[in-house]
């Protein structure tokens, strides 16, 4: 295991500005995802990262050692693309062989690391097949175990499960982090998918326009969101306008356009002062309908549902506009147009936040 980090990392391409003085530690034996929206720069940091791009300015250390400037293959890290680049004209066993074979690993002991990184990825017997024999998911594990034979000690991986359908996707979220754990790897994964990143991540950075907004445990992130950004990006959410009425304790009174709403401050080095223009981020769960009114409450009408199996969306008319309810498991089924009805909310199921 070894741990990863950038400082200040800088890259620009001629006038473009990717990545702008990122800074961040990865532990060893991490999972970490670089999250964001196409073109914030979490795929050119992982290419920093792996040494397939080099900082404008900025170092990369590989636990003690300075690898800014090493070439890809002596950084003792292997990588997973989205597009497996897998050899269609070798068989299975020689595309996860190539890189022992460009090492001038013994043949004896090229066979049995093959065989080894196969069971790693549960494809024993495999190594004769031809790459087209291989569903995609099949030719997903190929790909892991072409990483894993020649026994880095990081694993990076570029959206590696995009080209897979969404049941394929589920069980190779599990496969991948077992994998990273068994295998006591530092992994590094880069993703657009948010599902993806809260159901395998240890911590995740949210990258926006070459700059980190934060870096949390997915519970930090999806809980404690410390920008608009951040609370849309992961998950789903609904954001209030509204202005500080008073702040004690990490909870601020906010006025809103619908009533009084309570929630807590997010960021820890800032305290809403009164009069001071904020928003509230609360998610589509954390609100419960009633007809009663109630602490935290706000008043509105249903205008739209949609049935989604285990869980029922409602879209709700509020002074303060259309707010997203989710209900899990619902018993019950509200109907669009019912009589006015109450929105209630837990105090810190309401994240304030700067406008």
């Amino acid at each position: 295991m070894e741990s990863i980090t950038a400082q200040s990392v800088v890259k620009s391409f001629g006038d473009t500005l990717a990545l702008d003085g990122i800074s961040v530690q990865i532990e060893p034996g991490e999972l970490f995802f670089l999250l964001g929206a196409s073109g914030c720069g979490k795929t050119t940091l992982l290419r920093c990262i792996a040494g397939l791009e080099t900082p404008t300015r900025g170092a990369i250390l590989f636990g003690e050692r300075d690898v800014t400037s090493m070439p890809p293959h002596k950084r003792e890290a292997a990588m997973v693309f989205q597009s497996y680049a897998l050899w269609p004209h070798l068989t299975v066993g020689q595309n996860i062989a190539f890189g022992l074979e460009e090492r001038k690993i013994p043949k004896a002991e090229i066979k049995r690391r093959v065989e080894e990184a196969l069971e790693m990825v549960q494809l024993p017997g495999y190594g004769p097949r031809s790459i087209d024999q291989m569903s995609g998911g099949q030719q997903q594990r190929v790909s892991l175990a072409r990483a894993l034979v020649v026994k880095p000690k990081c694993l990076l991986l570029d959206e590696p499960l995009s080209n897979l359908d969404a049941q394929l996707r589920v069980e190779m979220r599990r496969e991948i982090r077992r994998i990273v754990k068994e295998n006591g790897l530092t992994g590094i994964y880069v993703t657009h998918d948010q599902e993806e990143a809260l159901a395998m991540a240890d911590r995740m950075a949210v990258l926006t326009r070459g700059k980190i907004g934060q870096i949390g445990t997915p519970e930090e992130i999806y809980r404690k969101p410390l920008s608009a950004y951040v609370a849309n990006f992961i998950g789903e959410t609904n954001l209030i306008s509204g202005e500080a009425i008073e702040t004690h304790d990490g909870f601020t009174l906010t006025k809103t356009a619908a009533g009084m709403l309570v929630g807590c401050v997010s960021d820890p080095h800032w305290t809403p002062q009164p009069g001071e223009d904020v928003r509230l981020s609360i998610r589509p769960e954390a609100w419960r309908l009633d007809h009663r009114e109630g602490d935290n409450s706000i008043a509105g009408n249903i205008v739209e549902r949609s049935y989604l199996g285990q869980r029922i969306q409602y879209w709700f008319r509020t002074d303060a506009g259309r707010q997203q309810i989710v209900e899990m498991n619902p018993h019950h089924l509200h109907e669009p147009g019912e009589e006015s009805r109450q929105l209630h909310v837990r105090h810190d199921d309401v994240v304030v936040l700067k406008p």
